[in-house]
């Protein structure tokens, strides 16, 4: 019997496995769930994406601040945010093996059922299962506090909102942005980093007075912002798309919301990146809670008012996970198949690798190597490669989406000819002067 043909997914999870971007967590103990290690070409991938969303929602803007807050906090401002009776989802039970499943999933029950198809399965009713991951902090059993494991990031900085009024004191309008770690408690882990149980977020959280027609200019423009900063990982429009809540699909929190969709090879259409309206509800709820006052005071007017929040968020790791499905390719080069990554120059791991043509011509090595430390100091993501003929070495980079190639041959050592460098999507080469390769591939 013939072996069924990999799906894309399997193929980019096995490039993953092999080239050392993402690994099952603890997967020597077994693997947990819904729980992936990275490795250091997923770090670095990871990274790029998280600096380009910092420097485009933060870094170049004058009215936007960055934070990064705890991810334990107290039971009670899961309380005051809804999550605590609002953060569920339907479970059911299945009778046969006591596996549990989100009922509102039917590709996670048919998977189940496929497993059991000796047996007839018959499922519980549906109940409700709350996500949050709690945990205690304290020695005494009977003293402890009951804490949980952040379920999204935003509250983190609807908490600080006076601490930064009162350090920062930002005009209105003004953004908080941050990158961190959330958890959820998923019933069904499934589908790669798609949906797990520990997985980070990057959200700006923009506050603004609460007028209607400014809330619809602020949405909108955020929206577009959102969309545009998407497609710049290297996404063809066609693959993406905003769409609209129903008003009997939005959170509890939301006004108004919409997300950006990327169409899957194994799923369709799933979320990328939500931007929501969430009104004056986590502040408003905050300062109930709390006791203390979560307003802001317009010097201006001389008025007093709780702010609305125009929300951006989206998930790094399904980042992670949509730019490489969307980056993997196979073509032929020479007659031979050949798998790459193309990604943008901006996100890749490593950006340059540098060759000596032979790693046994100590002239060819020296020189590479002095090549390769001129350019580290100037380009983030450069590496050396010596391993295997050179043929092989091209193959390696292009499997990790390593835009450009620089070679150093007999050529660069006995006429001064310069290097020659290999663009990783047309295989195509040219030769550039070594003082003005720095600049050639700054440019590019």
């Amino acid at each position: 019997m013939s072996k069924p043909e990999e799906t894309k997914m399997e193929k980019v999870v096995s490039l993953c496995k092999r080239r050392g971007f993402i690994f099952q967590g603890s997967e020597i103990y077994g693997g947990l769930s819904g729980i992936y290690d990275y490795g250091p070409l997923g770090t670095d991938l990871r990274h790029n994406i998280k600096q380009y969303f910092w420097d485009n929602f933060i870094k170049e803007r004058d009215d936007v601040y960055g934070m990064s807050a705890a991810i334990l906090m107290p039971s009670r401002v899961w309380e005051a945010s809804g999550h605590t009776e609002l953060f569920t989802d339907p479970l059911v039970e299945c009778k046969v093996c006591h596996e549990r499943v989100r009922a509102d999933q039917p590709e996670a029950i048919a998977d189940h059922e496929s497993k059991h198809k000796k047996e007839k399965v018959e499922w519980s009713k549906p109940t409700v299962f709350n996500l949050l991951v709690e945990t205690k902090l304290g020695a005494s059993e009977t003293t402890a506090a009951k804490v949980n494991l952040r379920g999204e990031i935003t509250q983190g900085v609807h908490v600080n909102f006076k601490n930064i009024l009162d350090s920062m004191h930002p005009k209105i309008p003004f953004g908080i942005g941050q990158i961190g770690k959330a958890f959820r408690n998923e019933i069904t882990p499934r589908d790669f980093l798609f949906r797990q149980r520990e997985f980070e977020q990057m959200e700006l959280q923009y506050y603004i007075k609460p007028e209607e027609a400014e809330g619809k200019r602020v949405f909108e423009y955020w929206k577009q912002f959102a969309f545009d900063w998407y497609l710049g990982l290297g996404f063809k429009k066609e693959n993406l798309r905003l769409r609209q809540h129903a008003s009997d699909e939005r959170a509890h929190y939301a006004k108004d919301a919409w997300d950006i969709e990327y169409n899957t090879p194994f799923a369709g259409w799933k979320e990328a990146w939500g931007i929501h309206h969430r009104g004056d509800w986590d502040l408003r709820r905050h300062s109930e809670y709390s006791g203390v006052d979560m307003s802001y005071f317009d010097e201006e007017k001389k008025e007093r008012f709780i702010p609305w929040d125009i929300e951006c968020s989206g998930g790094v790791d399904r980042a992670v996970l949509f730019v490489l499905l969307e980056a993997y390719t196979e073509d032929e080069v020479d007659g031979e198949k050949r798998i790459y990554l193309k990604l943008l120059p901006r996100i890749a791991p490593i950006k340059v690798a540098v060759f000596p043509l032979l790693k046994n011509k100590p002239a060819l090595v020296e020189k590479a190597r002095e090549i390769y430390i001129m350019l580290k100091k100037e380009i983030d993501g450069v590496s050396f490669d010596d391993n295997g003929n050179i043929g092989k070495r091209y193959r390696r980079q292009d499997e990790i989406g390593t835009p450009y190639c620089v070679t150093v041959d007999f050529e660069t050592i006995e006429k001064g000819a310069g290097v020659t460098i290999r663009d990783r999507d047309t295989g195509k080469q040219e030769r550039v002067k070594i003082d003005e390769l720095t600049k050639y591939l700054k440019v590019v």
